[in-house]
């Protein structure tokens, strides 16, 4: 159902990816993200084309933290910013943060490898169906990440490419 990646470059670190569908307290959970009451990255499934982009988006963010280089409030929050093609954070945070009306949240959490204890107390707070997260897929708006992402219609074969090249390269042009 979840998955969980360790970081090649940080060993001491895992990303874990847990996808909820049929949840009732989206807007609560936001507003514990918001608290603080959960360290974690709550993001809004239809805007992820695959499971890789969200390890592209919490590697750059963990490489960002390490080294001091944030753009945003915390390592969660650059998580989210990082999936957005421009610079600007509050528009980041509405596309790919959860609203109160969402029905459905991937929850991206980064924690020391050794420790699961973290994942377990997110996933109970959650009023919802877990599904494997290989099913973000399946919720994916194509159209509308197209259309955020400026992609070619030559690159409709190739998407996830399309979205995790304009993802890296934001920061360089």
């Amino acid at each position: 159902m979840q998955s969980t990646h360790e970081f090649e470059l940080f060993p001491d670190h895992s990303v874990t990816q847990l996808l909820f569908k049929d949840v009732k307290n989206a807007s609560e959970l936001r507003k514990n993200a918001m608290e603080g009451k959960i360290n974690g990255a709550l993001i809004n499934p239809s805007m992820i084309v695959n499971p890789f982009q969200v390890l592209v988006a919490a590697n750059k963010a963990v490489h960002l933290h390490r080294i001091g280089k944030v753009k945003t409030r915390s390592l969660y929050s650059e998580i989210i910013y990082n999936f957005s093609p421009t610079n600007n954070i509050s528009e980041a945070f509405k596309r790919f943060g959860i609203s109160d009306s969402d029905s459905a949240v991937l929850i991206v959490l980064v924690h020391p490898t050794e420790e699961t204890h973290h994942v377990t107390d997110v996933m109970v707070k959650v009023d919802g169906k877990q599904i494997p997260v290989e099913d973000v897929s399946k919720m994916t708006d194509t159209v509308q990440i197209k259309k955020l992402y400026k992609t070619t219609p030559q690159e409709d074969k190739c998407l996830l490419d399309a979205v995790v090249c304009r993802m890296a390269i934001k920061d360089v042009i």
